[in-house]
């Protein structure tokens, strides 16, 4: 193997970070935005401002500075830190501030699909005798999916780009191994990091036109 195949095979095994980070990312704020949505429309004002105030701050700052707040806070105001030793502990610091910046975001898409939903559809859930979970699963549900899902795909394909900035705490990820390489005078790594990216993104681009067109009935 010529000197290229090792530099492709060391983006490759590096590009599974950001997978990794993508992957475990989705896993927690997904659901956990789903929470916040639900906290920012509770009835009890002061928990709904708390809310709304936690998910302002997030949204209004950078997530580079949330990753480094997270990963080096607790060391700098004196605590231990709750993070492993190593690269695994990076990993994790990276996993809790992706999870909690995209859940923020995650939250405002749900609570406008949920709000779009026609209040009508709730009263006759109720008038058929439904409880507020089943008429939330069996008549909102279905609907709000369908109503979020073009901006949740624009958020998800951003958030494959956003992987990259976990490097900034040295997560070894695509693109901190090919600075690695054009520090050393190989520029062409760097700009190869594009394919990978563009490979990731043309795949989930295809998922979720496919997922659009199977959710075209409740038009």
């Amino acid at each position: 193997m010529g000197e290229a195949g090792v530099i492709w095979g060391r983006l490759t095994e590096a590009f599974w970070l950001n997978c990794q980070l993508f992957g475990l990312t989705l896993l927690f704020a997904v659901p956990l935005g789903l929470v916040v949505a639900f906290g920012s429309m509770n009835r009890f004002a002061p928990l709904r401002g708390a809310v709304k105030t936690f998910v302002w701050i997030i949204r209004g700052t950078p997530l580079m500075l949330q990753i480094l707040v997270i990963y080096l806070g607790p060391g700098l105001l004196g605590f231990t830190s709750p993070w492993p030793s190593g690269s695994s502990g990076r990993l994790v610091a990276a996993v809790v501030a992706f999870a909690i910046n995209y859940a923020c975001y995650f939250s405002e898409i749900y609570r406008g699909g949920i709000e779009a939903v026609p209040k009508g559809q709730t009263e006759a859930g109720q008038v058929l005798g439904m409880t507020r979970s089943q008429i939330f699963f069996k008549v909102t549900l279905l609907q709000v999916i369908k109503r979020i899902l073009p901006p949740m795909g624009n958020e998800i394909i951003t958030l494959v780009k956003d992987t990259s900035l976990a490097n900034v705490i040295a997560n070894k990820d695509i693109i901190m191994m090919a600075k690695e390489y054009s520090a050393k005078g190989l520029i062409w790594p760097l700009f190869s990091t594009a394919i990978f990216f563009l490979v990731f993104v043309g795949a989930l681009t295809l998922l979720f036109g496919w997922l659009e067109k199977r959710l075209a009935y409740f038009r």
